[in-house]
Protein backbone atom coordinates (compact mmCIF):
# COMPACT_ATOMS: atom_id res chain seq x y z
CA UNK A 1 0.00 0.00 0.00
CA UNK A 2 1.78 3.43 -1.02
CA UNK A 3 1.09 6.26 1.17
CA UNK A 4 0.07 9.52 0.13
CA UNK A 5 2.80 11.87 -0.58
CA UNK A 6 1.01 14.52 0.82
CA UNK A 7 0.49 12.96 4.07
CA UNK A 8 3.65 11.71 4.18
CA UNK A 9 5.09 14.99 5.23
CA UNK A 10 2.33 16.24 7.24
CA UNK A 11 1.99 16.18 11.04
CA UNK A 12 -1.13 15.66 13.01
CA UNK A 13 -1.75 18.08 15.69
CA UNK A 14 -3.94 19.61 18.37
CA UNK A 15 -4.90 23.03 18.42
CA UNK A 16 -6.92 25.55 20.56
CA UNK A 17 -9.05 27.95 18.14
CA UNK A 18 -11.46 30.43 19.18
CA UNK A 19 -15.06 28.46 18.55
CA UNK A 20 -16.44 31.26 16.38
CA UNK A 21 -13.89 31.65 14.25
CA UNK A 22 -14.03 27.61 13.81
CA UNK A 23 -17.38 27.87 13.06
CA UNK A 24 -17.08 30.23 10.54
CA UNK A 25 -14.40 29.14 9.10
CA UNK A 26 -16.66 25.72 8.43
CA UNK A 27 -19.47 27.74 6.98
CA UNK A 28 -17.55 29.04 4.79
CA UNK A 29 -15.74 25.86 3.60
CA UNK A 30 -12.39 27.14 5.07
CA UNK A 31 -9.74 24.07 5.01
CA UNK A 32 -8.39 24.67 9.19
CA UNK A 33 -5.30 23.04 8.45
CA UNK A 34 -4.36 24.50 4.99
CA UNK A 35 -5.38 28.04 6.68
CA UNK A 36 -3.48 27.16 10.09
CA UNK A 37 -0.32 26.31 7.79
CA UNK A 38 -0.33 29.40 6.25
CA UNK A 39 -0.44 31.22 9.01
CA UNK A 40 2.41 29.67 10.90
CA UNK A 41 4.45 29.94 7.60
CA UNK A 42 4.02 33.46 7.43
CA UNK A 43 5.12 33.82 11.54
CA UNK A 44 8.12 31.98 10.85
CA UNK A 45 9.05 34.09 8.03
CA UNK A 46 8.47 37.15 9.80
CA UNK A 47 10.19 35.71 12.52
CA UNK A 48 13.00 34.27 10.28
CA UNK A 49 13.31 38.03 9.23
CA UNK A 50 13.38 39.88 12.23
CA UNK A 51 16.30 37.23 13.48
CA UNK A 52 18.26 37.99 10.33
CA UNK A 53 18.33 41.99 10.57
CA UNK A 54 18.81 41.65 14.50
CA UNK A 55 21.82 39.58 14.02
CA UNK A 56 22.88 41.56 10.87
CA UNK A 57 22.05 44.92 12.56
CA UNK A 58 26.01 45.99 13.06
CA UNK A 59 26.64 45.21 9.67
CA UNK A 60 23.89 47.13 8.22
CA UNK A 61 24.72 49.95 10.41
CA UNK A 62 27.92 50.42 9.39
CA UNK A 63 27.58 49.85 5.59
CA UNK A 64 24.89 52.71 5.95
CA UNK A 65 27.41 54.82 8.07
CA UNK A 66 29.98 54.36 4.84
CA UNK A 67 27.41 55.08 2.75
CA UNK A 68 26.45 58.73 4.09
CA UNK A 69 30.43 59.56 4.63
CA UNK A 70 31.87 58.63 1.83
CA UNK A 71 28.72 57.64 -0.81
CA UNK A 72 28.22 54.93 -2.80
CA UNK A 73 31.43 52.92 -3.96
CA UNK A 74 30.84 52.82 -7.53
CA UNK A 75 28.53 56.27 -7.62
CA UNK A 76 31.20 57.91 -10.57
CA UNK A 77 29.74 54.80 -12.90
CA UNK A 78 26.35 55.35 -12.98
CA UNK A 79 24.37 56.27 -16.32
CA UNK A 80 21.80 58.19 -14.37
CA UNK A 81 21.40 60.79 -11.34
CA UNK A 82 18.28 61.02 -8.58
CA UNK A 83 17.86 64.67 -7.75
Amino acid sequence: MRMNTARKFRKSTNLSLDKAMVEEARELAINLSRAAEDGIAKALKAEKERRWCEENRAAIEASNRYVEEHGLPLEKLRLFHIG
